[in-house]
């Protein structure tokens, strides 16, 4: 809970509305003033409140059942994506490679042991677990995940994979530390990752880098795929090149923005 550790300067009821928010996860659309608060470990009439002053500034509707959120949440997230303008420089790269493979590409960051979802172009396609933005998935079985995991320091990967994840979703590929750190220093050293089904069955995908100016990884760029109907080998020989392409102009006119002074 984002209540324990606290120090002087944290302000606990924010905390409490934000993990008000953070409780309705998929699945849970609408919850009642009780599930709210045993998912939350806060009292009742604490839970109340908070979710009557959300209701008020717009984040949250009441209705017979329970609570909901509102579209209004979307703003955080995209404030989030917005402020750092890389959407806007990423949409129309990402747009032209979806074209050109005609198979979905995503941005995503990480945020502890996961990564979350804060660009995507898709294409209507059936896959084994649903994408959107602000989706989490753990880390490591993604291609997106071991291309920003592979970017860290030894101490901070043994700090951030020892966080649990907060995606609910459990891999197929569970490695080992030495097989973990073969795969990662594999991806380092060839500058893109591959996953193969080890998310999810059926799901496929290749991963390169995002960097700024500094040549600091910020986030990483997929194409993603049914393994049905896509093999590992028109993965790589055809959509690889032009990922690394796409990954290369994006962070290229990132660095270009960023330079330019704002006024």
């Amino acid at each position: 809970m984002p209540r324990q550790g606290a120090g002087p300067d944290f302000i606990e009821a924010l905390a409490r509305g934000l993990e008000v928010i953070a409780a309705f996860r998929p699945g849970q659309a609408q919850m009642s003033l009780s599930q709210v608060a045993g998912a939350t470990g806060l009292a009742r009439p604490t839970a109340r409140r908070i979710l009557l002053t959300l209701e008020e500034l717009g984040y949250v509707r009441s209705g017979e059942i329970g609570f909901a959120l509102t579209p209004r949440v979307l703003e955080l997230g995209v404030a989030y994506v917005q402020s750092m303008g890389l959407w806007d420089i990423a949409r129309p790269h990402m747009e032209r490679l979806v074209e050109r493979t005609n198979e979905s590409c995503s941005v995503a960051q990480l945020d502890g042991s996961d990564i979350i979802y804060v660009a995507r172009v898709a294409v209507p396609k059936l896959v084994t677990l649903s994408v959107r933005i602000g989706t989490r998935f753990p880390a490591l079985p993604t291609s997106l995940g071991k291309v920003l995991l592979a970017a860290l320091s030894a101490d901070e990967l043994s700090r951030v994979l020892a966080e649990p994840s907060r995606s609910g979703v459990t891999p197929c590929w569970q490695p080992d530390r030495e097989e973990r750190d073969a795969v990662l220093r594999e991806v380092r050293a060839r500058g893109w990752a591959l996953t193969d089904e080890q998310l999810a069955p059926g799901i496929r995908s290749v991963a390169a880098p995002l960097r700024d100016g500094s040549g600091r990884v910020l986030a990483a760029l997929n194409v993603n795929c049914h393994a049905a109907e896509t093999s590992v080998e028109r993965l790589v020989e055809a959509h690889l090149p032009l990922l690394l392409q796409t990954a290369g102009d994006i962070s290229a006119d990132f660095a270009r923005t960023s330079a330019v002074p704002h006024a």
